[in-house]
């Protein structure tokens, strides 16, 4: 089964072609970042008219990169949701008008559930069951995960998500948006003894995550070396440092926890935040610890893209589940409401 997907969440336009017996064929990504960059954060209704202006070329793009046409195709799947409303109605709209036009399947699929099996597009995929760590500008959530729709909430953030902080330390900074590698570039310069910022809600149980505090800390000693006309070139690197491995040492505790909880030996990490270096070093050195082995999606599949939408799509289409006439554009999703298909 051939599969089209389409990505239109946010900032970045993606379009994929995955099938069920070769695997994925073609994959295009349009990030939208040099056009926000100057407002320092996503202005929904640009990125809906550049989703608008761009998706139909991609979608010609990766059909002509396959070597296929649109009557080639078996089934449409788009990004439903979570997201930004234009933005989603934009890739739900034009899924829906070609499968019809084409007479096939067309169905929403969850952002999140993408993330969460990115990996699966890896020539060494990880088998089910396993813990996911779900970490982008809009999510942290830890995920106990036994199939396709077979999700289990272990813990997620209760305010802000830590790929939202990393933007918001970086506005602090006056680093260029988006924030995250900007401020994982510049902590590589950063000393990390000379501060140490507080892990949230690790001195507790529990598997909850909470970036609101930190980011207060990580201004308030920010404006203290500015009082005192400290704040230099290195203050600013500094403190990059604290507030990343703050951000790092949090994620992997409450990793850690989520494995001997669960008693699983396999951890996922998707999301924007997964492409983080130091993220990634020290939670492989952790499970390495426990016997157990961590999964990540490939760099570009790190962030948005269509890609995953396609994967998820295609196991979805191929279990029967299709839309109804009506699309669906959902900006607020719970991943743990979506369930297996019907068998």
């Amino acid at each position: 089964m051939r599969v089209l997907g389409i990505e239109t969440s946010c900032d970045e336009t993606g379009v994929a072609i995955y099938d069920t017996d070769r695997g994925l064929l073609s994959d295009t990504l349009y990030s939208q970042i040099a056009m926000h960059a100057e407002f320092g954060g996503v202005v929904p209704e640009l990125a809906s008219r550049d989703h608008t202006r761009k998706l139909l070329p991609l979608i010609q793009e990766v059909l002509d990169r396959a070597g296929l046409s649109r009557q080639d195709l078996d089934g449409i799947a788009y990004t439903a949701g979570p997201g930004l409303v234009g933005a989603l109605m934009v890739g739900a709209s034009t899924a829906h008008g070609m499968a019809r036009a084409l007479g096939i399947p067309v169905l929403g699929v969850h952002h999140m559930e993408g993330h969460l099996l990115a990996p699966m597009l890896e020539d060494e995929p990880p088998e089910f069951p396993f813990v996911a760590l779900l970490v982008s500008g809009g999510h942290t959530q830890l995920v106990e995960v036994h199939g396709l729709g077979q999700y289990h909430l272990l813990g997620e953030s209760v305010d802000d998500a830590a790929g939202e902080a990393f933007d918001k330390t970086a506005k602090m900074l006056d680093l260029a948006y988006p924030g995250g590698p900007e401020v994982a570039r510049l902590a590589e310069q950063g000393d990390p003894l000379r501060f140490r910022f507080p892990r949230p809600m690790t001195d507790r149980p529990g598997l909850d995550f909470s970036f609101s505090g930190l980011k207060t800390h990580t201004l308030t000693t920010l404006n203290a070396l500015r009082d005192s006309d400290q704040l230099d070139a290195q203050g600013r690197a500094d403190i990059a440092r604290a507030f990343e491995e703050a951000v790092v040492d949090t994620l992997v505790i409450k990793c850690r926890r989520a494995l001997d909880q669960t008693g699983l030996k396999r951890l996922v990490v998707a999301g924007g935040v997964s492409a983080n270096a130091r993220l990634r070093e020290r939670l492989g050195n952790e499970v390495a610890k426990r016997g157990a082995r961590a999964y990540y999606p490939r760099g570009r599949f790190c962030t948005d893209n269509g890609a995953m939408i396609a994967y998820v799509g295609a196991q979805r289409l191929l279990a029967g589940e299709h839309d109804s006439e009506a699309m669906q554009a959902v900006p607020r999703w719970p991943l743990d409401r979506l369930t297996p298909p019907a068998a």
